[in-house]
């Protein structure tokens, strides 16, 4: 990669993010074997050629090579790209479909309900990792088939000498470099990992904020949008020569457009920041330190997603007054009503605006604030919604909330009677969209972070319940979990619920052997007096 980089006329700096290292135990891959052999699975998912050849290596050191590959040969076999298609006709097994480029878990999910369609519902699957888990995928196969197995056979780890990474850190925040290339998402974890054991976490995503970020392609841009990294460009093809190749020809411009972008913003910043403190204090000499310090301060001391908003809400309305204040976060391609002044507990996190509905979706799709001084309701663009008497109010604000150039929210302020907003109070408003919405963005990854983390926790806790059943009942792995859907639905409990049940006898269970054994050990003999 770095000759190519030099044959475009880069300069390039390589630092060693990652290593392939092999799981603590392969117990669980000769298990996953052992079952594949004995006929508890139909389809086989295939994500990387080095996962493939890491699962049948491991099978080969227990000399079960022969029937594993047999068993797999009568599977359906689906791959995620060219490498594990490589691997798989190495080996001479069929593969049934190919999920196209990008090759994300969209592509595989779509690839398998065009291959299957409704047979998914009764399929047994297995799904070869790698590194990590992917929690969107396993939620997809979990909503369609019968049963989801997953397979890890290595991860990935920091490199045993992680100084590169360290000075990569700190040439990224002083702005060494212009340009960064993500071929991987690990790369962005690990980049992050090292930064959080600086206590510079905040000031990498500032600095790659700042510099143009390339991403091999959706997955590792995935990850990328997580920690709110917003990347600049991905090539048409997720390979390291065409990512090579496309950034060098659009590099040149980005760069420019970027510092000049960062000069602007800056520059408008800080001039709306000294019109408001003038305004408010009487004084133009008051530097805009205190606001500010004000601002962040009350949002880095929220920890929720929720908090973060009320926060937010707390300070606009503290320094703009205004009968009701709303903010909306852009989920999808939905606003969704996150955070109210006023007490709205059937809508909040329930209310939906579409892209260009109503005022506030005109407002977020077109990156514009609207001010309308009194009958905001005549205005063309009004949509009433019947849950919010605060749209009949006279006079509106809406502002946009902006991170790294798009829009991630909306707030809304509004009076009871006719208003005629300040410039100095629509700059303000503004400033405070820009400051916010990176603060915005990261507390909704985060949020949705912890829910797909509790989905995982909640289905790790179903597969265990599921082999206590297994083993005690004497059943195989479809009857285990038909039992607990079984008791889910006439319990009306959750499964997570009847999982728990499940691993709490296993627990009491265990407490009690445990105690039977210590009753049962007889005592040593008394040694003689001296």
């Amino acid at each position: 990669m770095a000759k190519l980089i030099r044959t475009y006329g880069g300069e390039p700096f390589v630092v060693p993010a990652m290593r392939e290292v092999p799981l603590e135990s392969n117990r669980h891959v000769v298990e996953f074997a052992e079952k594949l052999i004995a006929g508890e699975f139909d389809l086989l998912v295939c994500l990387t050629g080095v996962g493939v050849r890491a699962l049948v290596r491991v099978v080969e050191e227990v000399g079960l090579r022969d029937k594993f590959l047999a068993a797999v040969g009568g599977l359906k076999i689906a791959a995620r790209g060219p490498k594990p298609v490589a691997v798989l006709k190495e080996l001479n097994l069929p593969i049934a479909c190919v999920a196209p480029e990008p090759n994300t878990w969209r592509e595989m999910i779509a690839t398998l309900d065009a291959q299957f369609g409704d047979a998914l519902a009764g399929m047994r699957v297995a799904v070869q990792e790698y590194g990590v888990a992917n929690p969107d995928l396993l939620e997809g196969l979990t909503a369609r088939c019968l049963s989801v197995a997953r397979v890890p056979v290595y991860q990935w780890a920091l490199p045993e000498d992680v100084q590169p990474l360290r000075e990569a850190v700190l040439g990224l925040i002083r702005g060494s470099v212009d340009v960064i290339l993500f071929t991987t998402g690990a790369q962005v974890v690990h980049l992050f990992q090292i930064a959080t054991e600086m206590n510079a976490e905040g000031d990498l995503r500032a600095g790659l904020q700042a510099l143009v970020v390339f991403s091999i392609g959706p997955s590792t841009t995935e990850v990328l949008l997580q920690y709110g990294i917003t990347p600049d460009f991905e090539p048409s093809h997720p390979k390291m020569g065409f990512l090579v190749n496309e950034s060098a020809q659009r590099a040149g411009d980005l760069v420019q457009e970027k510092k000049s972008m960062s000069g602007r913003t800056l520059s408008a910043r800080q001039s709306g920041l000294r019109d408001v403190i003038a305004e408010k204090s009487g004084s133009p000499a008051i530097a805009p330190i205190d606001f500010l310090h004000e601002i962040t301060s009350r949002i880095a001391a929220a920890d929720s997603f929720h908090a973060v908003l009320e926060r937010i809400v707390e300070f606009v309305t503290a320094v703009v007054p205004c009968d009701s204040c709303f903010i909306y976060v852009l989920e999808g391609d939905k606003l969704l009503l996150r955070a109210s002044k006023n007490p709205h507990e059937d809508v909040v996190d329930h209310l939906g605006i579409k892209l260009g509905q109503g005022i506030t979706g005109w407002v977020a799709e077109h990156r514009e604030p609207v001010v309308l001084a009194s009958s905001a309701s005549d205005d063309p663009r009004f949509k009433l919604f019947k849950n919010l008497p605060e749209d009949r109010f006279e006079a509106l604000l809406s502002m946009p909330i902006l991170c790294a150039g798009r829009v991630v929210g909306v707030i809304n302020l509004q009076h009871r009677e006719s208003y005629q907003h300040t410039t100095n109070e629509v700059r303000l408003l503004s400033t405070i969209g820009f400051l916010v919405g990176a603060e915005v963005e990261r507390a909704r990854l985060e949020n949705e972070n912890a829910q797909l983390a509790g989905r995982l926790e909640a289905r790790k806790a179903v597969e265990r319940a599921k082999g206590i059943l297994q083993r005690d009942m004497k059943v195989g792995e479809e009857e285990a979990y038909r039992m607990m859907q079984r008791e889910s639905r006439q319990r009306r409990k959750s499964m997570l619920e009847i999982a728990e049940a499940i691993l709490l006898g296993e627990e009491i269970r265990k407490g009690q052997a445990a105690a039977a054994a210590t009753i049962a050990e007889p005592k040593p003999a008394a040694l003689p007096q001296a």
